[in-house]
């Protein structure tokens, strides 16, 4: 094969390359936008790739504005706050407070799971006291920021 026409196979194989549409990788890697209808208040996910990511109304409601690996989202029917990573899934379910979420301290959660409080790193206890709950336990442990 001559130099000449090996060159232009190249030239053409690197002009055909600049029009591939994006890897799913990078599609996988580009955050979601929260969207709200101003109408009926319904919200969700999309992209400039997926316009209809996570479609509107899917969830009684979205919270999380940038939508990178976890989201927090109220469920339909049986409403629940949860946290869900870029593919849906239910990774765990968070702890109710103030007709919202708990609110996060240090990037940690207070969650539910199993009928038990704990943090989202850790299947340990959590206190709470204040103006409206008390749990007591006789077991009450602290938890380190490596889940010690």
């Amino acid at each position: 094969m001559k130099k000449s026409t090996l060159f232009c196979l190249l030239a053409c194989a690197v002009i055909a390359c600049k029009d591939i549409p994006k890897t799913s990788k990078a599609i996988e890697n580009e955050p979601l936008i929260l969207v709200q209808d101003s109408i009926n208040g319904q919200s969700g996910y999309q992209s400039k790739s997926n316009p209809a990511a996570i479609p509107l109304g899917k969830y009684a409601q979205c919270l999380t504005d940038t939508f990178r690996t976890h989201a927090i989202v109220l469920t339909q029917g049986n409403p629940r706050w949860v946290v869900i990573d870029r593919s849906e899934k239910e990774l765990y379910e968070v702890f109710p407070f103030d007709n919202g979420p708990d609110y996060p301290s240090e990037g940690l959660f207070r969650i539910l799971q199993n009928g038990k409080i704990g943090y989202a790193d850790a299947n340990t206890y959590a206190s709470l006291e204040g103006e409206h709950k008390v749990w007591t336990s006789g077991a009450w442990r602290y938890v380190t920021r490596t889940g010690r």
